[in-house]
């Protein structure tokens, strides 16, 4: 499968059904943009929006975006349709198919064997289409670890709304936290659960929704939390959400600057120039091996995110 991986992903939903939102959204900033056969489209009008989403995504003047599409899930008469459709005429331009409610892995192996038949049919590479795997219930959450292994899931993704209705959470405001609790976070456990079956296997792990689309500043608060845990992105349903989201989920730039610092500075040390030295100061900071792999991550998301250093350079001592 092609990776295409990307160290942040802001993830603009767009309804499958609107052709004015699909039309804007093609030149907006986000990572990437799904077009939603789901949720966002009623059951009469499904059809229909196959076909919209399906020239959409073959259009010009898309900005570079992963193109994806949320097709519904295997528990609904409409998935192999939406599958069959949107690959057999938008398949060459379609990057990710999301995938949603996945209780068990059986539901990406399904997946998987048709897209195997459809790419093999329509003479497109086999394995070049990746899967999004959204974890929405209790089911999910258990089952992550097979989930995150099956072939083509480039990302696990949160899906807040329906999960808190499957733990029977006491609340109707996705992502806040439920009325009477105030221990911490309710929502830690779901979310490092999820990051850490991602990690295992070397994948994204994306954080859903937040629905009160005008309120940005609750929308960086939600978002501050799962990015401070390591996570590499979070869904969008509004413009005003993207800026926020494309920040919050790129490094600080002191601490890109840093990172790129500790990297120059330990590549140095490590050389037969710099005396073949696994641990050395920095300033008033021990680097060593550790340190180093911390700071790739952090440079990789500003790399990735196009920042440019702005702090010191290293310089060897003379």
């Amino acid at each position: 499968m092609e990776n295409r991986y990307r160290p942040r992903r802001t993830c603009l939903s767009v309804p499958g059904s609107s052709p004015k939102m699909i039309q804007k959204a093609k030149s907006l900033p986000a990572d990437q943009v799904f077009l939603d056969l789901e949720d966002a489209v009623a059951a009469d009008a499904k059809p229909e929006a196959r076909l919209r989403v399906a020239g959409a995504l073959t259009e010009p003047g898309w900005a570079g975006q992963l193109r994806g599409v949320r097709v519904n899930d295997w528990t609904t008469p409409w998935t192999h349709a939406d599958v069959i459709e949107v690959v057999g005429r938008a398949g060459a331009v379609l990057d990710i198919v999301v995938l949603p409610k996945v209780t068990d892995v059986s539901h990406v192996h399904a997946l998987d064997l048709l897209l195997g038949q459809l790419e093999a049919a329509h003479g497109l590479p086999v394995g070049r289409i990746g899967i999004e795997a959204q974890i929405e219930d209790a089911s999910g959450l258990t089952n992550v670890d097979a989930i995150a292994a099956a072939p083509r899931v480039q990302a696990l993704v949160l899906g807040p709304a329906d999960l808190m209705a499957s733990l029977n959470m006491r609340t109707l405001e996705v992502g806040e936290q439920p009325l009477g609790y105030h221990e911490g976070d309710a929502y830690h456990h779901v979310l490092m659960r999820i990051l850490v079956a991602a990690r295992a296997n070397g994948i994204a792990a994306i954080d859903g929704p937040y629905l009160k689309v005008r309120d940005v500043d609750a929308f960086r608060r939600v978002a501050g939390r799962s990015a401070a845990l390591g996570y590499d992105g979070k869904w969008v349903l509004h413009p005003d959400q993207i800026a926020a989201g494309n920040e919050i989920f790129s490094p600080r730039q002191e601490s890109y600057d840093h990172a790129e610092l500790i990297l120059e500075a330990y590549e140095w040390h490590t050389s037969r120039a710099g005396g073949a030295r696994g641990a050395v100061m920095l300033g008033d900071e021990m680097i060593d091996e550790a340190s180093r792999k911390m700071a790739l991550v952090i440079a990789g998301k500003g790399r990735a995110a196009g920042m440019q250093r702005t702090g010191e350079r290293f310089h060897p001592p003379v």
